[in-house]
């Protein structure tokens, strides 16, 4: 197994959650990359969204929300994303930069929407009540 380990931002505003699409890409997922190495999960969490979204991430509100697996998309069998999420409160407002096409607020109708991990995000925080 080859594990592709990313941290997520969980953000979520009337049971729906804010996700990305990168440019080219057709799927959606959970706002959050790959930790540099020496970086700690919050350390990648507020460097990965001021990158991607243009906020920053108050490091001291970052809460464990999950930690997710699923076959990564497009990639061969046997290759796992591992995600995982924290939510956190931030300053300014969300906007795509950098690799990011788009931005959209969505609910769990919108599951086949995402990444086959992000669907994994979706369906636990739908069993928690949190995303509608």
């Amino acid at each position: 197994m080859t594990l592709i380990d990313k941290i997520g931002w969980i953000r979520l505003e009337n049971g729906r959650i804010l996700c990305a699409r990168s440019y080219g890409k057709d799927l959606f997922y959970v706002p959050g990359g790959k930790r540099d190495p020496g970086e700690t999960d919050v350390q990648a969490l507020v460097r990965e969204i001021g990158e991607e979204l243009a906020v920053v991430i108050a490091p001291e509100t970052a809460r464990h929300a999950g930690t997710f697996e699923a076959q990564a998309d497009g990639k061969g069998d046997g290759v796992v994303v591992r995600v995982t999420c924290y939510t956190a409160e931030h300053t300014g407002t969300p906007a795509p930069t950098s690799e990011i096409e788009e931005i959209r607020w969505l609910g769990y109708a919108d599951r086949d929407r995402m990444s086959t991990a992000g669907q994994v995000v979706f369906d636990a925080l739908h069993e928690r009540g949190e995303l509608r």
